[in-house]
This record gives structure tokens, C-alpha cells and sequence, in this order.
């Protein structure tokens, strides 16, 4: 089968997991074509991105002529199905949060790819996110595409359910997949009980290769954490920065890694001088895939003190790795870390409590971190198998007799 893969931007290092999910795809035999939206050039890509970058359709580097050309050329073959593009636009931009004119643009875009899709014979569209990326799918499909389907990933389509029209769609989608339990259940919250049929989980996925191969080191031969993601409130780094400074003046001794890059950068900075902590925090901006899990073996446990997620792949990733974590009680994260067994979970927004668990990691005995660790890896690589999440996904893309049924059913797996 031949599957069109639809990002906003793509390759890029937070999107490594569509890049696995792509190539477990072919390891089973289906055709992927890429198409990116934007280019991913303001990231450094580490080899397996420049590959995928080769192999990717980037729609605005074709260019406004080549845009308006594709546009007159479905207005003038499939006027009927573009007065319901048009028509779909004005629904959805009447309420969002753009204006109008950007959602005339996912058309124009839509334009291009409809034509690009008819050309490689492309079976089914499938974006990631339900933002934007979903919006110019579902328009290409308003057009005359193929079948059309979506990830949802959170939290930004469930923070703007209204603004980015999700329940439509879901509700135009022909299935729409959720990578937890509780992103899931956000979908729901959006349609009907009619709909939740097609709302399927299938988690986001690691390759063996990712842990296999990585050079053994003990996670208990350092005192130093990492953080790994946008610098953005969403993350908690201004919190953590706090949590950060008690423990140095409490005398404790170690290191904070914060690996990435974002529009919180200078005021982090700022943060780091204020409290006097140059010494002790470290920010990387951005890194490639293969220096994040070098700098995730190089320490002890992987922090997260978000407040909003779906589900981060970079705690799969530090898991994998044998890595204990330090995260909040958010969205999907606790169906993956169990505290305890597999490191710390903490209230979101809670300082005392975010120290309190930073302390315990960095006093713990090597025993202990070490056996969190085996526990992590067990956890993460029985739930997030990237071969076999592809398998679950191929099966929806096929429309297999579970999917097509009109049963309570909603979803295709174990929760």
C-alpha cells in the first residue's frame, strides 16, 4: 500500500518518532511518501534526518507560482469539489484563531498536494497532529483525495480544540489515532459517542537499534540530569531552574543539562544569572538525535517538569536507555512511569515536591538507580515497540474487518 505522510515540518529532531514510525512502515512492506509542509532546516539533522530530508516533499520551497498554478489547475478540473473546499474554509476560519486568509492558504497548499498525491498514486493521507498539518489533509481530501486519517498528540490540540475545528476533524477523518489513554479520552470529549469508534491508540514507537547498540555506562558514574525539549512554559524549565537553586544551597552537589531550544531561552539565561547558577546549569541548544542520547547516557536520570504533554517520546527514549525519570503526574505520562519502580512523579507546578524528587534521585544507591533503570527498559520496550505499533497502524490504514465494523468497539488494542 502506498501512504502519504503529511507533517507541517519534517525531519526535525523533536519529530524523530515519525521518522521510526515511517521506517517501520516499509520494513513491512508499504510505500511512504513524505511531504513536509515546511522545511526543517532550522534544526541541526543527524544523518538518518538528512536521508529522510532527501526523500521529502517540502511544499513551500516549490514556490508562491507553482502554488497559485496548482491551485487553478484543481479549480478549473474539480470546480464542484473546490466550492466545498471553499465552503469548508469559511466553516473553519469563521471560529479559529488565524485569519481567514491562512486557511485560503492551507487550500493553495492543499492544492499542491492533491495533485502530488494523484501523481505518485498515493493511497491514503495521513498527517501528524491535529493542528494545521490535519487541516490541509482534510482539504486535500474535500478536493478529491484519497482516505485521510490523523495523530493527535497533545497538548495543543486539546488546549485549542475550538480554535483548530478538531471535532470536524474527527469527524471527516476516516480514523483519528491517539498515542495514550488519555489523549484518547480528550478525543472523545470533542464528538459524539457515535464517533468514538474510529478513535484508535497506537503509541509512538522506538526501534531497537535506538537502545541496543548504545555504549553500556552506568547511570550512578555522574551527579548530573538532563532536561530534554522546547525551552517553553509548557515544560516547566523556569521551575526547575528554582528546584535547582534550593538543592545548591542546601549544599548538594551535581549538574543540570538543559538540551534544546526555544523561545524561553533568554529568559532562562537571565533566571541562571540571577540565581548564580552558571557553574552548575548547562543549556545545549539544539542537539541532533544521537547527541541527545549521548547526553542522556552521560547522566544520571532524565527530568521533565511539564505541565502540559501528551506523551514525550524523550522519556521513552531516556527508559530505553536505562534511565530512570523525574516527571510530573500530566496527561499520559503516568501510563507510562510508575513511581518507584521506574523514578519520580511529581504534581505539576510543585517546587517542594520537584526537589524533594531531584534530591532522591542524586542520593539514591547505585543499586536502586540502576534497578529503576532495568524496570524503565522493560516497561518502555514492551509498550512502544515501534514494529509493532506499525503493525496496529498498517491495519487501520488497510481498513481491516475490526476497523469497518459499526460495533462498541473503540479501540484496536490494549490500553
Amino acid at each position: 500500500m502506498k501512504i502519504a505522510y503529511l507533517v507541517n515540518r519534517y525531519p526535525a529532531v523533536s519529530h524523530s518518532f515519525i521518522r521510526r514510525e515511517i521506517l517501520a512502515l516499509e520494513r513491512q512492506g508499504h510505500e511512504v511518501l513524505r511531504i513536509s509542509i515546511r522545511g526543517g532546516n532550522e534544526e541541526p539533522l543527524g544523518p538518518e534526518d538528512q536521508i529522510e530530508a532527501q526523500h521529502t516533499h517540502f511544499v513551500l520551497h516549490r514556490g508562491s507560482k507553482e502554488l497559485l498554478l496548482a491551485f487553478s489547475r484543481v479549480f478549473m478540473t474539480r470546480p464542484l469539489n473546490m466550492v466545498k473546499a471553499l465552503a469548508l474554509v469559511w466553516k473553519l476560519g469563521r471560529q479559529a484563531e488565524r485569519p481567514l486568509p491562512v486557511h485560503f492558504v492551507y487550500l493553495v497548499e492543499a492544492c499542491l498536494i492533491y495533485l502530488l498525491l494523484q501523481a505518485e498514486n498515493a493511497q491514503h493521507l495521513h498527517a501528524h497532529f491535529g493542528t494545521n498539518s490535519a487541516e490541509v489533509a482534510m482539504l486535500t481530501h474535500a478536493l478529491g483525495g484519497p482516505p485521510w486519517s490523523f495523530t493527535a498528540h497533545g497538548p495543543e490540540e486539546f488546549d485549542k480544540a475550538g480554535f483548530i475545528g478538531l471535532s470536524e476533524k474527527i469527524r471527516r477523518a476516516r480514523f483519528v489515532v491517539a498515542i495514550s489513554s488519555f489523549g484518547r479520552s480528550q478525543l472523545f470529549r470533542q464528538v459524539g459517542y457515535d464517533q468514538w469508534k474510529k478513535i484508535r491508540i497506537v503509541r509512538c514507537g522506538l526501534e531497537p537499534a535506538f537502545y541496543e547498540h548504545s555504549t553500556a555506562r552506568r547511570p550512578t558514574e555522574t551527579a548530573r540530569l538532563i532536561c530534554v525539549g522546547r525551552l517553553c512554559e509548557q515544560k516547566g524549565q523556569l521551575l526547575l531552574l528554582q528546584a535547582t537553586k534550593r538543592l545548591v544551597d542546601a549544599g548538594i552537589k551535581f549538574e543540570l543539562v538543559l538540551a534544546g531550544d526555544g523561545e524561553m531561552r533568554g529568559e532562562l539565561e537571565r533566571t541562571i544569572q540571577r540565581f548564580r547558577l552558571e557553574a552548575v546549569v548547562r543549556i545545549t541548544g539544539w542537539i541532533t538525535s544521537d547527541q541527545v542520547r549521548e547526553q542522556i547516557l552521560d547522566s544520571r536520570a532524565l527530568i521533565l517538569p511539564s505541565f502540559a504533554e501528551g506523551l514525550p517520546v524523550v522519556l521513552m527514549e531516556a527508559m530505553a536507555l536505562r534511565r530512570p525519570v523525574i516527571s510530573t503526574f500530566v496527561a499520559g505520562i503516568p501510563e507510562l512511569v510508575e513511581p518507584g519502580k521506574h523514578g519520580w512523579l511529581v504534581p505539576a507546578g510543585d517546587v517542594d515536591r520537584l526537589a524533594a524528587a531531584m534530591q532522591a534521585c542524586l542520593q539514591c544507591s547505585d543499586e536502586q538507580i540502576e534497578s529503576m533503570g532495568e524496570n524503565a527498559r522493560t516497561k518502555v520496550i514492551q509498550l512502544h515497540d515501534v514494529d509493532s505499533e506499525a503493525q496496529h497502524l498498517a491495519e487501520l490504514f488497510l481498513g481491516s474487518p475490526d476497523q469497518r465494523s459499526n460495533g462498541p468497539e473503540v479501540s484496536s488494542k490494549p490500553s
